[in-house]
């Protein structure tokens, strides 16, 4: 990569640290800084290299460098978006503040509620559970070919622990998420618990990012975006000095090459107003335009992307609640929006001749990117003919929307209640479901309670089996 990236953890960076990065860029005479997917700082082309004792604590990463990657969050999405009632701002920048060492793998910290952060485009994935301060685990290590979800929920103030032994653990190679497991926990005492029921991950459609917003009672939220990604770097520094003088603490960048400004006060609603107008900011974009995922600094992918909005645009189509990414054929990393059309790479010995560029078009199984699974809707078509093929698939989402949810939660729901075996303990309110076993006490899964060794107890706090009560009926549906 010929681009030099700026690692922002969790994609939370004050308005003083984003003011020293544009003054270093401004000092080597450039005009714009770019986002990355990975909600990180990207640099244009010939950006020179930062001495370490100027850089202070910003992580640069620069061309062909292999020194670390991003932490992913839905921290920007708190108190703005739909979530889990426990996790709140401050709790991810606690955990967040646990990483002390670069990590070198992807790892995303997500809430499960929200839609604008991906879950699953990290190497190591933690999702909050239903359960205060307990974290699902999902592991797809580099050299995997599929996606593993760790068997127990990690506790909040155990994540980063579990994470740097998960990469210590790298060269051993591991195969599997059993091994992961059984390696971890010979390396560390942490605070698990039993996975008593599984990830629920609801489907809303894809929130809008952008404008002016408000923010409870006395507050505003502001969302930006620039079309071609290239963020003007006066406006930015200036942008900095209002929110010093506004007491904003944070800035947070997105996945989607845009940033949200939370915790804009009332009586200074109409100063930023005031502040974009006269810098001639455009907001309020269009859904049709937005939701778009693009490489950085590919101009054919930007190219594209403005063909296709027009068009679909010209056809008056809604594309309210879908996203769509452009990609190179075979790029590394997963997919994270609903429709992807990729580019065929032109057969080498092809290269010298002109010819026309080919594309493949997926579209993510029921549209919900986190299903993680992609079908294949057209390959090898023309550039002219993408139009028609994104217009038939907004219309298969429409039809489709409800529908298959409704079936599939009906069917689920009669096996669900056929084979249920949970029981609860009375003092801690863990629930002890068969279908997950308990891995903390070695019970494998599928292991009826009533199998359950007679000095079996409470993985959380030790009560014992006989003290545990059958749940069934309004308590049971109420719980899951």
């Amino acid at each position: 990569m010929e681009l030099t990236r700026l690692i922002v953890k969790g994609g939370v960076i004050s308005p003083g640290e984003l003011r020293v990065i544009v003054n270093m860029a401004l000092e080597q005479g450039l005009d714009s800084i770019s986002f990355g997917s990975r909600q990180d700082i990207i640099f244009p082309k010939g950006f020179t290299p930062i001495e370490k004792e100027k850089s202070g604590k910003n992580h640069f990463v620069y061309p062909n460098e292999k020194s670390g990657n991003n932490i992913v969050s839905s921290y920007v999405s708190t108190d703005i978006f739909r979530n889990t009632p426990w996790l709140t701002g401050n709790k991810f920048l606690y955990i967040l503040e646990q990483f002390k060492e670069q990590p070198e793998l992807k790892v995303n910290i997500t809430d499960p509620k929200q839609q604008l952060v991906p879950l699953f485009t990290g190497h190591v994935n933690f999702i909050a559970s239903d359960h205060e301060d307990y974290w699902f685990l999902y592991i797809r290590l580099p050299n995997w070919d599929k996606m593993e979800m760790y068997p127990v929920l990690i506790y909040s103030w155990n994540i980063a622990e579990v994470y740097y032994a998960i990469e210590k653990i790298l060269e051993e190679e591991p195969d599997s998420v059993d091994m992961i497991f059984q390696l971890v926990s010979d390396a560390l005492d942490t605070n698990n618990r039993t996975i008593d029921k599984p990830l629920n991950i609801p489907f809303y459609p894809f929130p809008y990012y952008e404008g002016m917003n408000r923010l409870g009672i006395d507050q505003y939220w502001l969302g930006l975006y620039w079309r071609n990604n290239l963020y003007d770097l006066e406006f930015l520094k200036e942008m900095c000095d209002l929110c010093f003088d506004c007491k904003i603490g944070k800035i947070c960048i997105t996945p989607w090459k845009s940033f949200i400004i939370k915790g804009i006060p009332k009586d200074r609603k109409l100063d930023w107003e005031k502040f974009l107008g006269k810098k001639g900011i455009n907001v309020r974009h269009s859904l049709l335009e937005l939701n778009w995922h693009l490489p950085v600094a590919m101009e054919w992918a930007l190219n594209l992307k403005t063909f296709l909005v027009r068009t679909l645009d010209q056809f008056d189509i809604s594309t309210y609640g879908l996203t769509f990414g452009l990609s190179e054929y075979n790029r590394e990393g997963h997919y994270f929006t609903s429709i992807v059309v990729e580019k065929n790479e032109l057969p080498k010995d092809l290269e010298s001749i002109k010819i026309r560029d080919t594309y493949n078009v997926l579209y993510a199984k029921n549209f919900d990117p986190n299903t993680k699974e992609y079908i294949v809707h057209a390959q090898d078509v023309d550039k002219l003919e993408l139009p028609t093929i994104l217009i038939e698939l907004s219309r298969k989402y429409f039809e489709d929307l409800g529908n298959l949810v409704v079936e599939v939660s009906k069917t689920a729901t009669k096996k669900e209640k056929a084979a249920q075996d949970i029981h609860q303990c009375p003092e801690c309110l863990t629930l002890y479901n068969s279908e997950y076993g308990d891995v903390t006490r070695g019970i494998e899964k599928e292991t009826l309670f009533k199998d359950l060794p007679v000095d079996y107890c409470c993985s959380l706090c030790e009560s014992p089996k006989s003290n545990f009560i059958v749940l069934t009926g309004e308590k049971l549906d109420t719980l899951l």
